[in-house]
């Protein structure tokens, strides 16, 4: 039999899926694509690798973002407000920007539960810094 022609017919079975993948990712913006991807992102290996190229493209674009989003991957995914507040506070003012900017672009930040939280998610939005955690609200002087 014709044993030899085995490599030739893998070799030709992935460079078919190689251009299957790339046809999806150009079609529509990557539409397509982005089911099969998270679908593939349950292989641990593979998910290990689209996160390294994820990261390594998102450095190229935003370098700024891509520093903001490895500090805050380091405190782990579920952040209660506190925490969460604290973390971008240790972000610099460019970093603070572009993950603002990025979470704009993804939908905007959920509404804060009370009027304190609003406050503090307006004057992130503007660029100020956040309050340290744990200060005081000052106080105004009476004339």
């Amino acid at each position: 039999m014709a044993y030899y022609l085995i490599p030739v017919f893998i070799l030709a079975a992935l460079v078919l899926v190689l251009g299957i993948l790339v046809f999806l990712g150009r079609f529509r913006k990557g539409r397509y694509l982005r089911p099969l991807i998270t679908a593939m992102m349950k292989v641990p290996l593979l998910k290990r690798w689209f996160q390294k190229a994820s990261a390594a493209a998102l450095e190229r674009q935003n370098p700024e973002l891509a520093s903001a989003m490895r500090k805050l991957q380091r405190l782990g995914p579920g952040l209660d407000p506190q925490k969460a507040q604290a973390a971008l506070s240790q972000l610099s003012a460019n970093e603070r920007r572009a993950y603002m900017e990025a979470v704009e672009d993804q939908g905007g930040m959920p509404e804060a539960p009370n009027r304190q939280m609003r406050r503090m998610q307006q004057r992130m939005q503007q660029g100020g810094s956040p309050p340290r955690p744990g200060a005081a609200p000052r106080k105004r002087k009476r004339r």
